[in-house]
């Protein structure tokens, strides 16, 4: 231990940086933390935080016609600010990042705003100091990646999105997993002419397909939806971007928006020299303990590419902190997480979809419910729920459930407890359910379809 200025050295400041480096101190293990960017990562500062306050927003407008079937005589058309949006939220990831800061400090991890670069096994450099550390622990994330068009340079990748000076008039929003879902809501939302172009057949590849294609009939309502095609090339003409499509279509628009994936991000931190094996796309590859074929250099979240979810790269830093500094071995089980797109109606699910079930060789049942929400008879709006339960025919434990409409993510948050217990759809049928709500659907769906 005396050989070595650290016991664990992180880098990166994101969610499984900072759970890692927090965990490891209140261990009692000498720790810094270097984020060369901002504390918080992808989830704070240009992810899941300020898309939601995006999507709260462009809910608004909504609501404001919503409520005319209610009695409410409001301004046929109110006025929306983006900059009063973007100043809030800007505000917000302010006080947060400060929040993340304050956490590290107050448990005793010291915080670099450097970038810092592996040298070997034990040796990191950052802001030109050369420190010696017991353990490493790569938390960089992923960074959103662009295609090799003409024109690429005009376009916006889903970090820059998030400084757009003012609101355009139309957007073309190319991709189909589900941050390109979520910002045709917004901007659709927020009154922007929206157009989505996806080179599949159908969206959000990875949920169950049937969920899927409810939403994707929804997203017509209020988007221009270009499946199978794709983008050729980008220019500028005059004030506006031509966007060339592969079916030879041409689309005047004010913006760009790729949405196509992101890549780890491990670039120039001097992994191939340490000798840190990485795949093909760049990601630390890690064993079930989440460390490197370098024994001291350990990763988690986004960067290993395995769930890249804020609540997964928790898990996974608090773990590896135990088991390096504490006496936990508790592993990671990557079954039944929950999680949502805050789409234009939201999705949420926890489990396996009905393909998955069915590819696994079950058994299976499945129960449907599909109707207006009580709040729409009066609204007028033309939109469904959509509820789903997969459940195996033999033991009758509960395998998926699966939500299309408002409040999705809040009520498949509950489900997910009771799968992880184990629930069988006879608990289920066994739970009084609250009424009137759209809920209750889930425990009083009595016949497979």
């Amino acid at each position: 231990m005396t050989a070595f200025d650290l016991d664990f050295f992180v880098i990166g400041g994101g969610s499984g940086g900072v759970r890692a480096a927090r965990t490891a101190a209140a261990l009692g293990a000498r720790t810094a933390l270097a984020e060369e960017r901002y504390l918080g990562g992808t989830c704070v500062n240009v992810g899941c935080v300020p898309k939601k306050l995006f999507s709260y927003a462009a809910h608004y407008a909504r609501d404001f016609q919503d409520a005319r079937g209610y009695g409410w005589k409001t301004n046929a058309n109110p006025d929306f600010d983006w900059q009063i949006l973007m100043q809030r939220k800007n505000a917000e990831i302010s006080r947060l990042n400060g929040i993340y800061g304050n956490l590290l400090r107050n448990a005793g991890v010291r915080v670099i705003e450097a970038r810092a670069r592996v040298l070997d096994a034990h040796t990191v450099e950052v802001g030109g100091e050369i420190l010696r550390c017991r353990e490493i622990l790569l938390a960089t994330g992923g960074w959103p990646s662009l295609p090799d068009i003409p024109g690429r340079e005009l376009a916006l990748n889903s970090n820059d999105i998030f400084a757009l000076p003012s609101l355009p008039d139309a957007i073309v929003i190319v991709g189909g997993g589900y941050i390109a879902v979520e910002f045709a809501g917004i901007f659709a939302g927020l009154g922007v002419k929206t157009t989505l172009v996806h080179r599949g057949a159908t969206l959000l590849r990875g949920f169950d397909a049937e969920i899927a294609a409810h939403f994707q009939n929804d997203l017509r309502q209020y988007a221009d939806l270009r499946l199978e095609n794709t983008v050729k090339a980008l220019h500028r003409a005059g004030e506006q971007i031509l966007v060339t499509l592969a079916d030879g279509h041409e689309i005047a628009t004010a913006q760009v928006l790729f949405a196509t994936g992101r890549q780890p991000n491990t670039t120039g931190l001097g992994l191939e020299e340490a000798g840190v094996q990485l795949a093909a796309n760049g990601a630390v590859l890690v064993n079930a303990q989440f460390t490197t074929n370098v024994p001291s250099i350990h990763a988690v979240g986004d960067v290993i590419d395995r769930v890249a979810l804020t609540p997964v790269a928790l898990a996974e830093g608090q773990i590896l902190a135990h088991r390096l500094f504490g006496t936990a071995t508790r592993e990671m089980t990557y079954d039944n997480i929950p999680t949502a797109v805050f789409c234009h109606p939201e999705i949420a699910t926890v489990g396996l979809s009905e393909d998955q079930a069915r590819a696994s060789g079950a058994a299976i049942k499945v129960f449907r419910s599909r109707f207006t929400p009580l709040r729409h008879t009066l609204s007028g709006r033309a939109e469904k729920a959509f509820l789903k339960l997969v459940v195996d025919a033999e033991s009758d434990k509960v395998l998926g459930a699966h939500m299309l409409g408002e409040g999705a993510a809040e009520i498949i948050q509950g489900l997910a407890i009771a799968l992880t217990m184990g629930a069988t759809k006879a608990d289920f049928d066994r739970t009084l359910g609250i009424h009137p709500s759209t809920a209750e659907e889930f425990v009083t769906m009595r016949t497979p379809s």
